[in-house]
C-alpha cells in the first residue's frame, strides 16, 4: 500500500461510516466544541494531550472550508522543491483525526511532518507551544466559509445531508456543526496572532496574489527557495492544477474539495436577513481586532 493510498483508506473509511450516520447523530461534544464521529473519538483527543510535537513540525491551523488543503499542498511542493523528495503521508494529516495508536507511529516519521488542523489555539497539544513549533493560521470570510461548507455536506456522497441552505445556516451561526463556531475558533485565534511561531495568511490575499503569499509561506517556515522555484510552485497551487489531480491526491472526495474556490459565491444563498445577521455577529465578535481588520469584511461581505 503506498502513503498516499493511506489518506485516501482513511477518507474512503470516514465515508463509509457516514453513510450510517444520520444527521442528528453525526456530532459529539468534547470540551465543549462539537466534533464529527466518523472522524473523531474522545480516545483520540485524550491521546493527543501527550502528543510529541517537534520544533520543526509544520503546523496549519484552520476552520473547516477556509483553505487547509491549499495549505497543504503549497507546503508539499515547498517540500519537493527544496528536497526533491515527495512528501509522503504515513498517517491522515489532520492531527485530531484517526485512531489514538496514531501518535506513537508519528515518533517514527521523518522531519519535517505535516499536521493540519481545525483545533481552537488553546485546544492544541501543550508541546506544539513548549516547543514552538510554527503555526500557520489560514483564514477566509465567514460567508464564503459557510457556504463552502454547506456544499460540501450536501455534495459529497454518503455524507449526511442538510434539509436546506435556511437549516444548515442556522446550525452554523449556532455553533452546532463540526468543529463547532466559526467565529469562537476565531476570537480564540486571534489572541495569539502576533505570537512569534504564528504567521496570519488570509485566503483571499492569497487568492489576489498566489506568488506572493508562497513566498510569505516559504520565509515564515524557512524553505530556501529561488525565484524560479517560487514560480513552479505558485504554478502548481492554483485551483485548477490541484483540482485537476484532486482524485489522485483526495480519491472521491477531491472534486468536492475544490469545488470553486471562489471569492463572493455567498451571494448565492445568502438572504437579506441572514447578511444582517452575520454582519452583526462579525460586529459583535471580530470588528476593531486584528483578525476582523485583516478580512476585509467589509470588501467581501458586504452585497
Amino acid at each position: 500500500m503506498t502513503d498516499k493510498s493511506k489518506f485516501i483508506d482513511y477518507i474512503d473509511e470516514a465515508l463509509e461510516k457516514s453513510k450510517e450516520t444520520a444527521l442528528s447523530h453525526l456530532l459529539f461534544i468534547y470540551q465543549g466544541i462539537p466534533y464529527p464521529i466518523t472522524m473523531c473519538t474522545s480516545e483520540t483527543f485524550q491521546a493527543l494531550d501527550t502528543f510529541e510535537a517537534r520544533s520543526d513540525d509544520i503546523v496549519l491551523a484552520s476552520y473547516p472550508k477556509c483553505g487547509s488543503n491549499w495549505l497543504l499542498n503549497i507546503i508539499i511542493e515547498l517540500i519537493f522543491a527544496v528536497s526533491k523528495r515527495k512528501y509522503e503521508y504515513p498517517e491522515f494529516p489532520v492531527l485530531e483525526c484517526g485512531d489514538p495508536e496514531k501518535y506513537e507511529r508519528m515518533k517514527q516519521f521523518p522531519s519535517p511532518r505535516i499536521l493540519a488542523t481545525h483545533l481552537h489555539h488553546d485546544k492544541l497539544p501543550g508541546s506544539i507551544h513548549k516547543n514552538k513549533a510554527k503555526i500557520l493560521v489560514i483564514f477566509r470570510n465567514p460567508k464564503d466559509t459557510a457556504v463552502s461548507f454547506f456544499h460540501f455536506h450536501n455534495d459529497v456522497p454518503d455524507i449526511p445531508s442538510y434539509g436546506s441552505w435556511d437549516e444548515f445556516f442556522r446550525q452554523f451561526m449556532k455553533g452546532q456543526v463540526s468543529w463547532g463556531s466559526y467565529f469562537d475558533f476565531a476570537t480564540n485565534w486571534n489572541k495569539h496572532l502576533d505570537d512569534e511561531n504564528v504567521k496570519l495568511i488570509i485566503y483571499e490575499d492569497l487568492k489576489k496574489n498566489l506568488v506572493d503569499g508562497v513566498k510569505q509561506i516559504a520565509e515564515f517556515f524557512g524553505f530556501s527557495v529561488t525565484e524560479e522555484q517560487i514560480q513552479t510552485v505558485s504554478a502548481q497551487s492554483t485551483f485548477q492544477a490541484m483540482r485537476a489531480k484532486s482524485q489522485e491526491t483526495h480519491g472521491v472526495v477531491g472534486p468536492f474539495l475544490f469545488r470553486k474556490g471562489e471569492v463572493g459565491d455567498w451571494k448565492n444563498l445568502f438572504s437579506e436577513t441572514q447578511n444582517q445577521e452575520m454582519d452583526e455577529k462579525f460586529k459583535k465578535c471580530l470588528a476593531g481586532t486584528y483578525l476582523g481588520a485583516k478580512l476585509k469584511y467589509d470588501s467581501y461581505c458586504q452585497a
